[in-house]
């Protein structure tokens, strides 16, 4: 049994198809289906149940890829710990990140670390909520900045900020101007008939969303959704709707389509989210990805709080 062998049937369980695993693995078809049967006669198991249009997992099959994924995070991790030993300042670090994180904290991150540390590579791999925390949980990424509450039981974090969600209006809209003259803060219960205008299902802020309203007694009456919060926030100033918005990207916001930012009152405080720097419990963290946990949260702690 070869390491190789272990990574190409952890690939074909990803893919569930022969052809999108080779052309992942960069190897040809006929060999990858060779090695797949050359380890199966090894082993004296059928691993995949080949059908016309997919492949599937046998049982023996499940338990085996849970068991070579492994394998293969502890050899890439005993492959950073000795590169860590030869040199604290080099390595690479693979970043799970939202797109709104992405788009709105990144560009104060990564220019200044890649200045503090010329030779550590960051990867991104930019991604919905769900997903990312897939891919951290299987060690695809070293990990991924999101948002609390985590589904994913594997993975534990570093808490980074925590920051207000404030409520974006159309300029015109009843509350902006209400608030112009008062500057109270706006209490959810009061949007049950508001349009709202949402990210799609597998953002985390999507959620967060919806738990706001469903804390207050009510489900959002929701007439649009989209995958980027710029849109959403155009959409609003459009006069579309109303929506949440983390304060970061509230802050950041500049366009022609502006929306007016309103504050929330909350029973005990106002509502906010917590920013979190997440990995699979119990996995080694090079000496690069401890050095971006650390820069990460001290930049954003500095250009946020």
């Amino acid at each position: 049994m070869e390491l190789r062998q272990l990574q190409y049937a952890i690939q074909i369980a990803e893919e569930r198809n022969f052809s999108r695993a080779a052309e992942k693995l960069h190897i040809a078809q006929p060999s990858l289906s060779q090695q797949l049967s050359k380890l199966e006669r090894e082993i004296g198991v059928l691993l995949f149940q080949r059908n016309t249009n997919s492949v599937e997992l046998t049982h023996a099959g499940s338990v085996f890829v849970a068991q070579a994924q492994k394998i293969v995070d502890a050899m890439e991790q005993l492959k950073q710990e000795m590169a860590d030993i030869s040199s604290t300042r080099k390595g690479r670090v693979v970043v799970g990140s939202l797109p709104i994180t992405g788009s709105h904290i990144l560009p104060y991150v990564l220019p200044a670390f890649r200045e503090r540390y010329p030779e550590i590579e960051i990867v991104l791999t930019e991604d919905t909520t769900a997903n990312l925390e897939k891919l951290t949980a299987s060690g695809q990424t070293d990990l991924s900045l999101l948002s609390l509450p985590l589904a994913e039981q594997s993975l534990t974090y570093e808490p980074v900020i925590e920051e207000q969600i404030e409520l974006a209006v159309p300029p015109q809209h009843r509350l902006a101007l209400q608030h112009a003259k008062s500057g109270e803060e706006v209490h959810i219960e009061r949007l049950r008939e508001e349009p709202f205008i949402v990210l799609k299902r597998g953002q985390g802020f999507r959620q967060i969303a919806l738990d706001l309203c469903q804390s207050a007694g009510f489900a959002p009456n929701i007439v649009f959704e989209s995958s980027n919060i710029d849109t959403v926030q155009s959409l609003v100033a459009a006069g579309m709707g109303i929506a949440f918005v983390p304060q970061f990207i509230a802050r950041a916001k500049r366009s022609e389509f502006i929306p007016v930012y309103l504050p929330l009152a909350g029973t005990a405080h106002a509502p906010t989210r917590t920013l979190v720097i997440a990995y699979r419990k119990g996995r080694y963290l090079s000496k690069a990805a401890e050095a971006f946990i650390e820069f990460f949260t001290s930049t954003v702690q500095k250009h946020f709080q």
